[in-house]
């Protein structure tokens, strides 16, 4: 018998614990959200007392800061559409409303505002590099890793 037996305790936080899997054609690929330890700052609640759209906002967030560190820094974060002639849009600012709803702030390629709502049974966000507005003047903008401050996100990571 190859079931572990546990305590109901056990069992209760096993069943809060985020799960997630990635598997890379690529052995040498660079580590993805799904393999990486969460930041202490997002374990410390249990997801079973995460809403929906709060539980979306934080991998959201992960996932961004990861795409991030991949750019150079003539590039920026932007998010594509599907289905659309919407275009991309560069994000700028990320939010959620309880219980479902996350928000996505930004531009488009031609610098007119945009708002992207999106219930979380909904959410699909496809990340795209772009170049930024004036590679000259100023350094690329790093939303991610601004949301991941603003969530107490410090080096410090936990197991999930």
């Amino acid at each position: 018998m190859t079931e572990e037996i546990m305590t109901a305790a056990e069992a209760m936080e096993a069943s809060a614990m985020p799960r997630a899997r990635v598997v890379h054609c690529d052995d040498k690929a660079r580590a993805t959200p799904e393999q990486l330890p969460l930041p202490k700052a997002v374990a410390k609640k249990p997801v079973g007392d995460k809403s929906p759209a709060e539980w979306a906002y934080e991998r959201v967030i992960l996932y961004l800061k990861n795409f991030e560190e991949q750019l150079d820094k003539d590039h920026e974060v932007a998010m594509g559409f599907t289905g659309s002639s919407a275009g991309v849009l560069r994000i700028e600012g990320l939010g959620y409303f309880d219980p479902d709803i996350i928000t996505f702030y930004g531009a488009d390629e031609t610098g007119t505002r945009m708002q992207l709502i999106q219930n979380v049974a909904q959410l699909n966000v496809a990340l795209r590099a772009i170049s930024k507005k004036t590679p000259e003047e100023e350094p690329a903008r790093r939303i991610g890793f601004r949301l991941a401050q603003d969530l107490g996100e410090d080096e410090e990571t936990s197991d999930n």
